[in-house]
């Protein structure tokens, strides 16, 4: 097993205080010294919580992590995984925070893998995924989780209203919205955050008792509503997300206090109500 020094400091680099990362800084936290460890340590610690959990893939295999160079050749990632719940995972951030996810929102990241797998059988791999694969590709690497209770402020992030969303609603956050990371190229990208790093917003309406609950409960009901959204809707596009730059949401940077902070169009973008 090859073992990737110069990945090293990228793990060392995680903050677990920060808003993006505490949510899954509990299990995250043990991760990271095995990996700070060695590869063959990392894969063992994963594969006990694993193991613990009883976690599933797409098509109800037992959900296991292997090294990247024991994929076999020519197999697809995804195909591989349904059919042999054995996660491909390199030595990385990038693939650190996928298997985080399987543990997070177990049933997302099944039914993302049940529906890659299924296109899989149906298209084969080609040079391009098609337009269903995209956008699955682009919520599993992606995607921010907005569970919401008030249809005016989903509006708002829908139609670009920054100063709505951000400014004159602040106090709506942590009481009728609310966001969690998913996607696992995001969260790597937010070991060095910068402002212009935006996430694609999956809009949840949820009741407004959900705010009432404890981070575990709305964890589960967030798993269970967004998985068989993804499962039962045919034609999911890019078009039902909505981008949210990441350092602009309340609480999460502290440059963002200041309403000029939200002035800068170069992201902060006017974006579909200009069209």
């Amino acid at each position: 097993m090859q073992a990737y020094e110069a990945e090293l400091p990228g793990f060392a680099a995680i903050d677990w205080s920060k808003p993006w990362f505490a949510p899954f800084a509990q299990r995250g936290k043990r991760w990271q010294q095995a990996a700070l460890t060695s590869y063959e340590a990392l894969l063992a610690a994963m594969n006990a919580d694993a193991g613990e959990m009883r976690q599933i893939t797409g098509r109800g295999q037992r959900l296991a992590f292997i090294a990247q160079d024991d994929l076999p050749p020519g197999a697809a990632y995804e195909a591989h995984i349904a059919s042999t719940g054995c996660v491909p995972t390199r030595h990385n951030l990038h693939d650190f925070f996928n298997a985080s996810m399987w543990f997070a929102f177990p049933r997302i990241k099944a039914a993302l893998n049940a529906r890659q797998s299924a296109a899989i059988d149906v298209l084969g791999i080609g040079p391009t995924r098609g337009g269903v694969r995209d956008t699955l590709t682009l919520f599993d690497e992606n995607a921010l989780l907005f569970p919401c209770a008030d249809p005016a402020l989903s509006a708002a992030l829908r139609g670009f209203d920054w100063h709505a969303l951000l400014v004159a609603r602040r106090e709506a956050w942590g009481a009728s919205c609310e966001v969690r990371c998913f996607g696992h190229a995001l969260m790597e990208k937010l070991i060095a955050p910068f402002k212009a790093c935006t996430g694609h917003a999956w809009i949840v309406d949820v009741p407004a008792a959900y705010f009432e609950w404890d981070a575990v409960k709305r964890d589960a009901w967030l798993d269970e509503s967004v998985a068989a959204a993804l499962l039962n809707t045919d034609a999911l596009t890019s078009r039902m997300f909505a981008p949210l730059p990441v350092l602009g949401i309340p609480g999460w940077w502290q440059e963002n206090d200041s309403p000029a902070f939200y002035d800068d169009t170069s992201v902060f973008r006017t974006g579909r109500r200009a069209r």
